[in-house]
């Protein structure tokens, strides 16, 4: 019992120590990170969304949703969602756009080749998969939603050793396909990006094919909709989309320039670490993080 009570006081103690220490902040370990621990965008897996008011960058999570992240390449691909709208916008949950006549067969749009209009659901996937090859970083901060969390090719991760399971937590900014009541009942041609507090609650629910890398902004300051859910009453109120375009079929010069942080790099530890443990400002360090308040940084080239 007195080794028990000396070992948990030590522990305590260097926790303590270690927490009081001021850390280097997210700022200097971003400044001071290496070219190495950087990647480009994948011009096959991200999508460029054009507002009136600028620019959406959203990638895609083949490894999670193979088939919802193809069917959403060749609805891309095929200009599906040029001139549609964003319908939805609830307070504190999601912003969702797609075809406001998609529940009408006659007025609904078609779909453009390549595209399928039914696909299974994909809410996990086996824990196998998200492994080295996958780059997956584990947590050792504890997640209320899931045994495992961690980052996998910078997107959340959540996962269930003993069902050998892992997904993709709804974090803020995560991009997920709209179903109806069947479980198979998404496509990828209504999508909404979650711009609220977590709902972890549609872990394991909803197919997420994605996450919002730049323009969050334009998605979730919109005017919240007046309807049940979020829906806007009239079209007037609808925010229109110009294009949504693959930027494998973006000219190489009009590409954005833009790189991601690699989590499985040095530099993203430290990044955890400073904010688990934060100095300057602080007068109180958490000395806790969680997937969803570790967004994954971009960064212009330099």
């Amino acid at each position: 019992m007195k080794k028990t009570a000396l070992a948990l006081t030590a522990a305590v103690l260097a926790c303590a120590a270690h927490a009081a220490k001021p850390a280097k902040s997210a700022a200097d370990v971003l400044k001071d990170s290496p070219a190495a621990d950087w990647r480009g965008l994948d011009p096959d897996n991200t999508l460029l969304m054009d507002l009136a008011a600028g620019q959406v960058i959203i990638e895609l999570a083949p490894r999670f949703a193979p088939a919802h992240a193809a069917n959403i390449r060749a609805l891309a691909h095929g200009g599906y969602w040029d001139g549609l709208a964003i319908v939805r916008v609830q307070d504190n949950f999601v912003t969702q756009w797609g075809d406001p006549d998609g529940d009408d067969a006659a007025k609904a749009r078609q779909l453009p080749a390549g595209a399928m209009p039914k696909l299974p659901a994909e809410f996990s996937v086996p824990l196998d998969r998200v492994g080295k090859a996958a780059g997956f970083t584990k947590l050792a901060d504890v997640d209320g939603w899931a045994p495992r969390a961690g980052h996998a090719e910078g997107f959340p991760v959540a996962a269930d050793p003993k069902s050998g399971r892992a997904w993709l937590a709804h974090c803020y900014g995560m991009v997920g396909a709209g179903r109806g009541d069947t479980v198979d009942s998404s496509n990828g041609t209504e999508l909404y990006v979650v711009i609220g507090h977590a709902p972890r609650g549609l872990d394991l629910n909803i197919t997420v094919v994605g996450r919002v890398l730049k323009g969050m902004e334009l998605l979730s300051a919109l005017p919240r909709g007046t309807g049940a859910m979020g829906f806007y009453d009239k079209p007037e109120q609808r925010t229109g989309i110009q294009r949504v375009r693959l930027l494998a079929d973006v000219p190489a010069a009009e590409r954005p320039a833009l790189q991601v942080l690699k989590t499985d790099s040095a530099t993203w530890q430290q990044l955890l670490d400073a904010r688990r443990f934060r100095g300057g400002w602080y007068v109180h360090s958490p000395g806790h993080v969680d997937i969803c308040s570790a967004g994954v940084p971009t960064r212009p080239i330099p």
